[in-house]
């Protein structure tokens, strides 16, 4: 049997191979199209229970089979594997496309809208069918067909250009290596790190230290050689990815320009003036006006403070590190000098406090205080031998959910992290399917005997995936389109997940989670007072560099097309000149591994991070003010934000957790960015 069409539990990863996709895709396309034709021809299909239910029933599996393989595509990415994802990615969206489309189906669903039964409907099922007519008006449902043709094929073109984009990004930093034998070139860079690049030359069957550009290896040169032309080196590899100055099959802005062209016809023909407004149809922020003063606003605050974080790293460089020409690929390696000159400790001196056992444990051990939930480890198929698989239970014993953790960098994966999901909840017949979420991260994987040690970075972006996790794994909606966080706006969607990353900066989380991975001793208080002290180091830079992004992004879709006189770059650097504090070289070319906007969904969204760290920082304060641990909070937390998922507006949501309307204090507080 074809593992893709086993539905049964959980995937069969150790079973799927590449020519099991085709075949599966045209069972699930044809079984689907029947479906749908079936309840059309059906003049008694009107309803929830007649129609609403039969179709999601039957377009489910088709999502979830796409799901494992778009999942193995991003983190085992081979080259029969990459071919069969791109020969059935078009069929895919031309079928959702048409789907969204038919002016039959939106018929019914508006029927159902107005029909005697609507009000009987649970809140959840009232919003999934105003998605669904709000949906089919975005799908472009009511154009003329010559238009329907159009969209349709724009979609197509997107959907390939975007998956192209990736996977240029993905093997121009797979392909780039250095391979050193002088261990003096690598002076600065911890033994630790060193063992890393060590192992990795000897897993290629090579003598010496290998470079590459995935995050683990790319972030201890960056902050740790002394050896400044290295830096520069690995720097420039890094930055000039997937551009004019590597291979050409590979460049990314021919793709980009095409992306914009496409994003603005297709905005047009739907009736927004741009991008940016159709992006926005679906999001908390009503207009790019109130995204872009949102973001003007911030940055208006920050700069200050990171015009003076500039200064003090100029100054530091200049007196103390003899270097008075302080460029990009400065900055890292001198900031970590002058934390650790400021504050007395060092990243990597807080690795090893960080095991990866001792975190996870810790992790788990606050889900359970905060939301009376259980991690337990479980087994269950993986990709990969590295990739564990954990049950969440309630302390009567009912599994929750499950999911599966991929923690380490490897070739052939995806940078970055995220969250996906693998199955959704939903009720059928009686019968709960329980969510499975993917969690997904590219920390350094363990090298011989010695456990993986995480950065504090590494840490707190683990809770934030798992912040991402819980919101689709303690759902208890059941109507599949509203339920965990499918439905949630997208400017929402980060509030779980920037919201578990606070949990990390206090004491009676962290404590308990570290033990030195040479000694056995747990972190002392005033390594930890010194972190704390050292919490918004350079925040204002920080800050900015991020509002940088959310404009530059929000600029390129409010009706930007690409000509002979400005380019993606020129709209740039304008975004930079009036927000950052620290230019780029001109080689700099960050939007071509702008993956977020260009190969993911944040096209015109970026701002969402700064957007729901907002309702973050504010949802955190009530734990500041009522108990950081307080099971009570907690429980409200998960019953009135992760439990209802996008069953309601998320502003509806944020209110009913604190109170009032969100506040920008706690954001900035958490930041340091208040005037003293």
């Amino acid at each position: 049997m074809n593992p893709l069409l086993d539905f049964a539990d959980l995937p069969r990863f150790t079973a799927i191979r590449p020519e099991h996709v085709t075949p599966a895709m045209d069972t699930l396309l044809a079984d689907a199209q029947r479906t749908v034709d079936q309840l059309l021809a059906d003049p008694q299909a009107q309803g929830w229970q007649a129609f609403v239910e039969p179709l999601d029933a039957a377009l489910e599996p088709l999502s979830r089979a796409w799901g494992v393989v778009g999942h193995l595509n991003s983190v085992m990415n081979t080259p029969e594997l990459r071919e069969v994802y791109e020969h059935n990615l078009p069929r895919l969206t031309q079928f959702y496309t048409a789907l969204g489309q038919n002016l039959a189906l939106f018929e019914r669903y508006k029927a159902l809208a107005t029909s005697d039964e609507y009000a009987s409907l649970s809140p959840a099922q009232q919003r999934l069918i105003e998605h669904e007519l709000r949906d089919f008006r975005l799908s472009g449902a009511e154009l003329p067909d010559t238009e329907k043709q159009r969209f349709a094929a724009i979609q197509e073109e997107l959907a390939e250009l975007s998956n192209q984009f990736s996977n240029h990004l993905l093997d121009a930093t797979d392909a780039w290596s250095r391979l050193i034998t002088d261990v003096e070139e690598l002076a600065g860079i911890p033994p630790e790190v060193l063992a890393m690049f060590q192992h990795a030359a000897e897993a290629e069957g090579q003598t010496g230290y290998r470079l590459t550009l995935q995050m683990p290896f790319y972030l201890p040169v960056m902050q740790y050689a002394d050896n400044r032309a290295l830096r520069e080196s690995v720097y420039q590899a890094y930055v000039t990815r997937a551009s004019e100055f590597g291979p050409a099959e590979w460049d990314n802005q021919p793709l980009i320009d095409r992306l914009l062209q496409l994003r603005q016809e297709e905005a047009q023909l739907l009736g927004f003036a741009h991008y940016a407004e159709l992006s926005l149809a679906t999001k908390m922020a009503e207009s790019p006006a109130e995204v872009a003063h949102f973001l003007r606003d911030l940055a208006q605050r920050a700069k200050p403070f990171a015009a003076q974080d500039m200064v003090e790293l100029r100054q530091f460089a200049a007196e103390r590190l003899d270097l008075h020409d302080l460029q990009m690929w400065d900055v890292p390696y001198v900031s970590e000098k002058l934390r650790q000159d400021r504050y007395a400790f060092s990243e990597q001196e807080v690795r090893r406090y960080l095991p990866e056992h001792n975190v996870l444990e810790g992790l788990f051990g606050l889900i359970d205080r905060l939301f009376a939930i259980r991690v337990e480890p479980a087994e269950a198929e993986v990709w990969h031998p590295s990739v564990r698989f954990f049950t969440l239970r309630n302390h009567a014993g009912e599994q929750v959910g499950q999911f599966y953790l991929d923690l380490y960098a490897r070739n052939a994966k995806q940078g970055g992290a995220w969250m996906d999901d693998a199955r959704s909840r939903s009720e059928r017949d009686g019968k709960l399917q329980t969510p499975v979420a993917y969690l997904v991260c590219n920390f350094p994987a363990p090298v011989g005997d010695e456990p993986a040690c995480f950065s504090f970075d590494e840490v707190t972006t683990l809770f934030h995936e798992c912040g991402h996790g819980l919101h689709h794994l303690l759902t208890q909606v059941s109507v599949r389109g509203v339920s965990g966080i499918h439905g949630v706006e997208w400017d929402a969607v980060e509030l779980p997940s920037q919201f578990m990353e606070n949990f990390c900066w206090e004491w009676q989380v962290l404590q308990p989670m570290t033990r030195h991975v040479d000694t056995g001793e747990s972190l002392p208080r005033a390594l930890f007072d010194r972190m704390v002290a050292a919490r918004n180091f350079q925040s204002g830079m920080q800050m900015v560099r991020q509002l940088e992004f959310s404009l530059f992004d929000m600029a390129i879709h409010e009706g930007f097309l690409p000509s002979a006189g400005q380019s993606v770059q020129s709209l740039l650097d304008q975004v930079r000149q009036e927000v950052a504090v620290a230019i780029p070289p001109a080689y700099n070319r960050f939007p071509n591994s702008f993956s977020h906007i260009f190969g993911g969904g944040y096209a015109a969204g970026y701002y969402s991070y700064k957007w729901a760290e907002v309702l973050s920082a504010d949802a955190f304060a009530a734990f500041e003010e009522e108990g950081v641990l307080n099971p009570v909070t907690g429980q409200r937390f998960r019953d009135q934000i992760l439990a209802v998922g996008g069953s309601r507006p998320a502003m509806a949501s944020f209110v009913a957790f604190r109170g009032r309307a969100p506040q920008v204090d706690a954001l900035l507080r958490h930041n340091g960015l208040q005037p003293h």
